[in-house]
């Protein structure tokens, strides 16, 4: 290492990081589906010719580790049938992928006829064929039912469109807005492969190679620094899952042993309950990208995303464990199992690193609506993301944050916009607003959730509900109080009420039906009555937390 320039070396960093911002841009800019261009569902990531990863930028952490396994199994998987002008689409779970909604764009990167890196894009497609509109069904048990299974398929094949490939795949897949976003991922990956070899051009591919390996050095050290500041032992934690979706009253126990030694972490997930014969298990790859994702959150948030940051750690996950299903089992919801993956982690480590841990996060409790827009005549999809995002927990010396939905998204998924969900569908938003009292009380109280209304527009519209936050509240620490549960209700033109099982499919809902949810807050942490007297005066002037709460629960005399 003794030709490294380290202001070279802080170029390279910062230029592969710029390459994936510019990725993602160009994704938020020429996709149409909201899920894409406005709740930024997608990750983008540049990796090196092993499938190492040399950048990300995740918009949505819990696909921080969702590409670079994949990588690499595609190169495993063509070995020496990796050509220039290659485009490879992948998301089959089975074979390293997270969701089968998540799809993603692989373009290999060449220099001077040697195969030097990748350029990838994964994003969550609007559909994905199955049983079911939108790819989340319920009713699943194996993943033909939930799934268009995509292996690593190439789509161009030496810069030669596969057009027999290309139909195949989505002539499987409803709506035309995929193949549209598809093709915006790829553009995605040829910028970031025209960046790449820019700086190739400009610096040479020995210096690329000799700071790459540097660099991961330097993140390598950087992680294991933080990982020292944990103190050595073996640590212990659990989460719930409720209900799969098939049999009533059903938990399940995720259950992970962390062992800290030195400058590394290992989370073993051994005792973590058997799969489902359901709709609720998870992938290794989703499973993993919880784990990580929820230690990112506890560590300098500056550090480079590449391959030095995840090699301290540890991550065993047997097949066959509800966070990591065997073949052919259905998993769609496995990215939706972080939180309470999450929840195991933080209670584990509560004791450790007190200062650096939060309370519980509000859980999912989610929808999607899909279709025909009658004024249109046009088909949709809609995952309801406004009414998804409740609060995060409190942590020593910060609130929570308000409105910032589960842990996996992390803030990464975004509102929608209200004029645009009222255009892209055919719903109307009657409220949307911050929920008083909503938040776990705390010394540091959880972040706020909300409180949504919509009426649907469109007859027989199919509804899909899926999550667990109305079972079991974000959980309060040292002192802190839990959140409260979520809930989702209709109201039938009828008058006729229903509340539907939180993995659920209702189909031929009639137009006119009031949707009502709570996306409730974050736990708190600390002792309630030691909170300060003048922030929480103004939060009773605002609204945030009602008199009665301020003098029952807080402690406030005046």
């Amino acid at each position: 290492m003794s030709d490294i320039d380290p202001i070279l070396l802080s170029v390279y960093a910062r230029t592969f990081k710029s390459i994936t911002d510019e990725m993602s841009i160009s994704v938020q800019k020429t996709t149409r589906s909201p899920i894409l261009c406005e709740a930024k569902d997608f990750v983008t990531g540049l990796y090196d010719g092993d499938g190492n990863m040399l950048e990300q930028t995740e918009n949505l952490p819990i696909l921080a580790f969702s590409l670079a396994p994949v990588c690499k199994y595609i190169i495993e998987y063509f070995a020496d049938d990796i050509h220039e002008g290659d485009v490879i689409f992948h998301n089959d779970v089975f074979s390293m992928g997270n969701q089968n909604n998540d799809v993603a764009v692989y373009k290999p990167i060449f220099h001077n006829g040697e195969l030097v890196a990748w350029s990838a894009v994964k994003g969550h497609q609007a559909d994905i064929g199955g049983s079911v509109a939108g790819g989340y069904n319920p009713n699943a048990k194996e993943v033909w039912q939930e799934a268009l299974r995509i292996p690593p398929v190439k789509v161009y094949d030496k810069g030669k469109m596969r057009k027999d490939v290309w139909e195949l795949i989505f002539a499987n897949i409803r709506f035309d807005i995929v193949e549209h976003d598809m093709r915006a991922q790829l553009g995605a990956t040829v910028i970031g492969e025209r960046r790449l070899l820019s700086l190739l051009e400009k610096y040479g591919l020995e210096s690329y190679e000799t700071h790459k390996q540097a660099l991961f050095e330097s993140t390598k050290k950087m992680m294991e620094a933080e990982i020292a500041n944990i103190p050595n032992g073996s640590y212990s934690g659990e989460g719930y899952v409720f209900y799969d979706g098939h049999h009533e009253g059903s938990e399940f126990t995720i259950r992970v042993d962390i062992e800290v030694h030195d400058k590394s972490i290992a989370f073993d997930y051994s005792r973590t309950d058997d799969q489902t014969n359901g709709f609720v298990n998870g992938t290794f790859t989703s499973s993993a990208s919880a784990t990580i994702l929820t230690l990112l959150q506890m560590v300098n948030p500056d550090m480079p995303h590449n391959e030095g940051m995840v090699q301290p750690i540890e991550i065993i996950i047997p097949e066959g464990t509800i966070l990591n299903a065997s073949y052919p089992k259905a998993t769609t919801f496995g990215n939706h199992i972080c939180p309470p993956n999450a929840d195991a982690i933080m209670k584990a480590l509560a004791p450790a690193i007190p200062d650096r841990v939060t309370a519980g996060w509000n859980h999912l409790l989610c929808s999607l609506t899909a279709g025909i827009d009658e004024e249109k005549d046009t088909q949709y999809v809609d995952i309801f993301f406004l009414g998804q995002k409740g609060g995060s927990g409190g942590m020593q010396g910060t609130d929570g944050y308000d409105h910032i939905g589960m842990i996996d998204a992390s803030g990464g998924v975004l509102t929608q916009d209200y004029e645009m969900f009222e255009q892209q569908s055919p719903h109307t938003l009657n409220k949307h607003e911050y929920l008083v009292d909503s938040a776990g009380a705390g010394e540091w109280r959880g972040g706020i959730g909300t409180e949504t209304i919509y009426t649907i527009g469109s007859n027989d519209t199919q509804l899909v509900t899926f999550g667990d936050g109305d079972f079991k509240p974000a959980f309060g620490l040292f002192g802190g109080q839990d959140a409260d549960l979520n809930i989702i209700k209709l109201t039938y033109p009828d008058g006729t009420e229903r509340i539907p099982n939180n993995k659920d499919l209702i189909l031929g809902v009639p137009k006119g039906t009031v949707y009502y949810q709570i996306a409730s807050g974050g736990g708190g942490w600390g002792d309630p009555k030691k909170r300060d007297r003048d922030k929480l005066r103004q939060e009773v002037r605002d609204g945030v937390i009602s008199e009665d709460a301020a003098r029952d629960v807080y402690g406030l005399e005046d």
